[in-house]
């Protein structure tokens, strides 16, 4: 026989929208019908006054535990980000949802856009600590065309989604910066979706990688909470708990802990399961000390390679583009990039550096492979919306779907620039490059025998080394991402490291 429960929201546009989304998924798994029932909150109140410098906790919570407990609602969603480490006791958390995008992402006005070489102070809207730390200390080396001087300020900025939409809009902020997973809750329904097509009108955007604007623990995850005794709903409710997610934001709220937690404090913790691992980021500042952070659990290198000389190290990069010395590079495959013909006003997938010649005045929605080739295209004048952040073409994949992006680039074709021989789901690749195989010479070759450890930016370029390869007892490893990927396809061991960076400071002194 068929309930009726009743769930409690608060009343901003963000929290109905999100608190409809996971009524119609209960309906529709259930059976069961779930009426809302919006409630005024402390947070929805004060607006005037950044979270971290109002006395008290749980301001977006107390109202509707205290309505749960009277049995006057039946559940709650929240974001659970908002949600404390210590509950009230009668009250059990029951589903975490699948989150999707936990990256935070900027809003610019084009005509903001266009003139950003002319401003002397960039005034930046928001109200986080983590986020004021991200953005004035990493946000310019995003910017493209920002002077050398141009100081990064950021300001207060509270209020539902909607209203700080607005404040932008109407030139109180040169920029804001907003959780992306809110905006794609709205664009994922009808209502809430037309309210914000006509709010980003003459907008631009760009999802700030996590490397280095890294997101707030459980950000972009709700969670569903009833009373404890209930043992009929939590019954129900399970059938949307996200066991994948529950894990990872778990983890992130345990080391927002281990700081000491509280919205005050400028820490941003990030946790990605892998199949075969969890990938996390740390990067804030805590007291005086900053911290930064970015490694695989299971896969650590201290674990996994023994202390070994940097000379008996290869690392995959040409020796242009790396001034460590004591690595041996890639000497035995030449890069060549050419003219590409493009179409202007699209979508591009961006994945190497070599790319920039093709790219020059095209004009569209561009994203990058990693931070390193996003430097490169800022240093061109390039607007970059978003990156893979080194994790593989699946995360540009997920951008491409994106309802909330989609009020942007629309029915751009999308295209993916690469090598010749490279082929994506994400677009048609297009050659921007080509590979020459070189005949190393002996000394190199030498040099090769010695090497244990081997760093591989690509298969391809494993492929073109094997022939000269003769120690069966060397350790392989790579990024993550579709090299990862290419790797295990055909069945070669390889350890995956995080990133380049993480490899190299491994070895350094």
């Amino acid at each position: 026989m068929s309930k009726t429960f009743k769930l409690g929201t608060r009343g901003s546009l963000l929290a109905y929208t999100q608190s409809t989304l996971i009524k119609n998924e209960l309906e529709e798994k259930t059976g069961h019908r779930f009426e809302l029932v919006k409630i005024t909150t402390q947070g929805d109140l004060n607006t005037s006054v950044p979270l971290w410098q109002m006395d008290g906790k749980d301001f977006f919570t107390k109202e509707l535990d205290e309505a749960l407990l009277r049995n006057e609602i039946d559940l709650v969603v929240h974001s659970y980000k908002d949600l404390g480490s210590v509950r009230p006791a009668g009250i059990q958390l029951a589903a975490i949802t699948k989150r999707t995008f936990a990256n935070d992402i900027l809003l610019i006005k084009k005509s903001t856009q266009a003139k950003l070489g002319a401003f002397k102070t960039l005034k930046i809207g928001t109200s986080s600590p983590r986020r004021i730390y991200h953005i004035e200390k990493n946000l310019g080396e995003f910017l493209p065309g920002l002077q050398t001087e141009c100081q990064i300020k950021c300001e207060m900025l509270r209020g539902n989604v909607n209203t700080r939409i607005s404040k932008l809009q109407k030139g109180d902020y040169d920029a804001i910066i907003l959780a992306f997973a809110g905006l794609e809750r709205l664009a994922s329904h009808p209502d809430s979706l037309k309210e914000l097509k006509a709010l980003v009108q003459d907008l631009d955007f760009m999802v700030l990688p996590q490397s280095h604007f890294t997101s707030a623990p459980s950000q972009g995850a709700l969670a569903i909470e009833c009373r404890q005794n209930d043992k009929a709903l939590l019954e129900i409710l399970s059938c949307i708990h996200n066991k994948n997610t529950a894990e990872a934001v778990t983890i992130e709220k345990e080391c927002f802990q281990s700081f000491g937690g509280g919205c005050h404090l400028a820490m941003g913790i990030y946790v990605k399961n892998l199949t075969f691992d969890q990938y996390i980021i740390q990067q804030g500042i805590h007291g005086e000390k900053e911290y930064f952070e970015k490694k695989l659990q299971k896969n650590s290198l201290t674990t996994k390679i023994k202390p070994i000389k940097k000379q008996n190290v290869f690392l995959g990069l040409p020796k242009a583009k790396s001034n460590r010395e004591s690595f041996l590079y890639d000497e035995v495959i030449l890069k060549k990039p050419f003219q590409a013909k493009l179409k202007n006003d699209q979508a591009y997938f961006i994945t190497t550096n070599y790319a920039l010649e093709s790219m020059d005045k095209i004009e569209g929605f561009k994203f990058v492979a990693g931070t390193k080739t996003w430097q490169a295209m800022i240093q061109a004048g390039h607007w970059i919306h978003g990156s893979a952040d080194s994790l593989g073409h699946d995360e540009i994949n997920e951008l491409k779907h994106s309802r909330f992006l989609k009020l942007f680039y629309e029915n751009r074709e999308w295209f993916v620039l690469t090598n010749k021989d490279s082929k994506s789901e994400i677009g048609k690749t297009i050659a921007c490059y080509e590979r020459e195989i070189l005949k190393p010479k002996s000394d190199y070759l030498a040099k090769l025998e010695q090497i244990r450890v081997f760093y591989w930016t690509s298969f391809a370029q494993y492929q073109a080394f094997l022939p000269f390869l003769t120690k069966t007892e060397s350790i392989h490893c790579c990024g993550l991402g579709k090299t990862l990927d290419e790797f295990k396809q055909n069945n070669v061991n390889v350890l995956p490291v995080a990133d380049m960076s993480e490899f190299t400071q491994f070895f350094l002194p």
